[in-house]
């Protein structure tokens, strides 16, 4: 398989080069905006692999490459979608904080080649978003708060996992809205409320947990990743997975389905 990274100077993109090299995957384009020049091994920690890390989606019609994988900014995946279908490539992206215009992109792209996009690539996330769904569903009464941790550096909040985590909710309980945070004298809390709250500090790779809360008795669904290399296996895997797909647009469940 051969793989084009996009954002590969970031921490992600770095976790990638490590993993798909130690996969046997080669690496034969590396887009960022940093670092530009460096080999993209040497930035992955592996060594020298011949691959400079270039400043330009342009240096992806000519890589041909299976599959790009995409840890970058909202701005470059909306750019990067028409250039990955024009070139044959198939995406996996992992960037966060999408507005429509970034996503209507990928779904114009999908027309030409596979692409799947996900915020969190942690076969764990999907699980616990499973999970969420079905006790949501069965606890009609309990009111429901999603809590996430990041690092200081993340710029977006809430997370794309917590969004995520938040429409798996509202899709088992029907009129659900979303409350972004709390202060003054907001009220009684409204049952078809689903609180979102956003914490940052330290280096904390991603936590999530899920409150349901009944009467005297509350329910806590919790994910966290001590490591980014769990977010860069699951898009290795999902890489490997995804190259000779007919276009479309799919999703862990497709990944994992039996």
């Amino acid at each position: 398989m051969r793989l084009a990274i996009v954002g590969a100077s970031g921490r992600m993109g770095r976790a990638v080069v490590r993993l798909a090299a130690a996969d046997g995957i080669e690496i034969v384009c590396a887009v960022a905006a940093s670092d530009v020049g460096r080999d993209v091994g040497d930035l992955g920690g592996i060594g020298p692999i011949g691959v400079c890390v270039v400043d330009g989606l342009a240096a992806l019609e000519h890589a041909r490459a299976d599959v790009v994988i995409d840890f970058s900014t909202p701005r470059a995946t909306l750019a990067l979608a028409p250039v990955a279908a024009a070139a044959g490539t198939a995406i996996v992206s992992g960037t966060t904080g999408l507005e429509n215009d970034a996503k209507d992109a990928l779904k114009h792209a999908a027309v030409r080649v596979p692409v799947l996009w996900e915020p969190n690539m942690s076969i764990g996330v999907y699980v616990l978003s499973q999970v969420v769904a079905q006790a949501v569903a069965a606890l009609p009464d309990f009111d429901i708060e999603v809590v996430e941790t990041h690092h200081r550096a993340k710029v977006d909040a809430p997370s794309g996992t917590a969004l995520r985590l938040a429409e798996v909710a509202q899709s088992a309980r029907k009129g659900a809205r979303l409350v972004h945070g709390r202060q003054g004298k907001p009220g009684a809390r409204a049952a078809e409320e689903i609180g979102m709250h956003a914490l940052r500090g330290g280096d904390i790779v991603g936590d999530h947990v899920v409150h349901l809360m009944g009467g005297g008795e509350r329910l806590e669904l919790t994910h966290r990743a001590t490591s980014r290399d769990v977010f860069a296996h699951g898009a290795v895997r999902v890489a490997r997975w995804i190259t000779g797909r007919p276009a479309g647009t799919y999703g862990l469940r497709d990944v994992l389905a039996p």
